[in-house]
């Protein structure tokens, strides 16, 4: 049998399909605002609309395209409408969207330099300008310092990938895994609990907050000292530059110098805000960032990127390589051996590894580091004029300070009120926010982030708030 011989889609259909299918999500943006965002489908509804087996004979790309619309559309919530307020963004652009096509278009496997030279070399260089363009410390360009960048699918994987160097380099040193001590705050995300599990860690410590939610410093020592008095091993901590809860900024150079005197890896935690790091105005929340050993942030939460697209550096690649390089004999070659590329297989837990490079690099450029600032500078403002009217008007709280494009409050009137009027402004369809909790109190979590957002809908929404508070 040829390839001729096997029902591929043409070119020139694929070609015109093609074009199709870029017409349908433009209109599909063009027009997002004008649907519900939640969809009102009921289990099971989707799954009814597909046969139970897969179709014999090919079926016409005309009917498969058209079945978006008639069965994919009526489960989709719409998180690229401008009224999603909800959890943390997940960032597209029309220069992602075309950079994740012509990704998909060339289906390069990167697992080594070799089999895609260019996967690689892209994504160093992506990762390098990040580098400059975020404020962080020169030595993890890759091109001129001990350390380096990898992209990652989540930053739960640049957590546990963490995790693991760590336990590897306190296992070498001689200490049993059994007493190694990992460290988080009471407000960190659940992939460091789950990341520390999954690596093997049997003690894992959610240190007390202060009034501002953020880790203390204080109770971190006292933790660790109380460990090590007991006989186990501080291994690794992390820094969360705003949690996902409220934001909160931990004290990064407090905590990196208790680390440093107890040899602990300190990783750091920016999923969402190390976006905001484009605009030098806010880097005084990462102060001390230059002691850590990893750090983690999503563009595909804040930087216009879809998902997914998590990046990953490290101050010192070495120490995450010598953890995870196994080279088996298929995989040696001139290039590798010969120290004078990067191989990314080394550097994540997956060997396999598509061009996630390719978009980022799309957005970088379509949009200019100024475009960029623009773009975050636009949220941070109306986060704090929204905040600004929370605070102003006695029937609100803040439940924490609006540190970046997050603002957190509740109904004065109780737990009750609060949730109420979180279902009130979800059930009006074009807007959605969530419902939190923190120390027993429901807030509302009101994220500005979204891609087509414009000040006029944070406006709208307040006007929701003021009318059914």
């Amino acid at each position: 049998m040829t390839s001729s011989d096997l029902p591929h889609l043409p070119l020139d259909d694929f070609r015109r399909h093609g074009h199709d299918l870029i017409d349908w999500i433009a209109d599909y943006l063009e027009g997002i605002e004008d649907r519900k965002i939640l969809p009102s489908v009921t289990p099971g509804e989707v799954r009814s609309l597909i046969p139970d087996h897969a179709p014999r004979d090919p079926e016409p790309m005309t009917e498969i395209l058209g079945d978006l619309d008639r069965v994919v559309m009526p489960g989709i919530t719409h998180w690229q409408h401008p009224g999603w307020f909800a959890y943390f963004p997940a960032s597209s652009s029309p220069a992602a969207i075309l950079g994740e096509l012509a990704a998909a278009g060339l289906a390069a496997q990167g697992m080594l330099w070799s089999t895609s030279p260019a996967v690689t070399e892209v994504e160093s260089a992506v990762l390098d300008w990040l580098v400059d363009l975020l404020g962080l410390p020169q030595e993890w360009r890759v091109d001129t310092g001990p350390g380096g960048g990898v992209l990652q699918m989540s930053a739960s994987d640049s957590t546990h990938t963490a995790l693991v160097v760590a336990r590897r380099s306190a296992t070498e040193a001689g200490h049993p895994i059994e007493r190694l001590v990992a460290y988080g705050s009471a407000q960190a995300h659940s992939s460091i609990e789950k990341g520390a599990r999954v690596a093997g860690y049997q003690h894992i410590r959610a240190i007390e907050v202060d009034q501002r939610y953020a880790l203390s410093a204080s109770a971190l020592r006292h933790q660790v000292a109380a460990d090590v008095a007991d006989g186990l091993v501080p291994t690794w901590v992390c820094s969360a530059v705003g949690t996902t809860g409220t934001t909160a900024v931990d004290p990064v150079r407090a905590i990196a110098e208790l680390a440093l005197e107890h040899r602990m890896w300190h990783h750091v935690d920016a999923a969402y805000a190390g976006t905001a790091m484009l605009c030098p105005e806010v880097r005084h929340h990462q102060d001390g960032v230059e002691l850590v050993d990893s750090y983690t942030f999503n563009p595909h939460k804040w930087m216009l990127t879809n998902f997914d697209c998590s990046v990953f550096w490290v101050a010192d690649r070495t120490r995450l390589i010598e953890a995870l390089s196994i080279l088996p004999p298929y995989l040696r070659n001139a290039a590798s051996e010969g120290g004078e590329v990067i191989d990314y297989r080394d550097w994540h837990v997956p060997l396999g590894r598509r061009f996630r490079a390719l978009k980022l690099w799309f957005v970088l450029r379509s949009y200019g580091a100024a475009g960029l600032q623009a773009y975050v500078r636009s949220h941070l403002a109306w986060a704090a004029a929204l905040s600004e009217r929370v605070d102003q008007d006695e029937r609100f709280e803040l439940v924490a300070a609006t540190t970046f494009g997050l603002v957190s409050f509740r109904h004065l009137a109780g737990n009750e009120a609060t949730s109420a009027l979180a279902e009130t402004v979800n059930a009006s369809g074009w807007a959605y926010v969530t419902p939190s909790v923190v120390d027993d109190t429901v807030f509302i979590r009101v994220s500005i982030g979204s891609t087509w957002t414009e000040r006029r809908h944070v406006d709208a929404l307040w006007d929701l708030f003021d009318a059914h508070g």
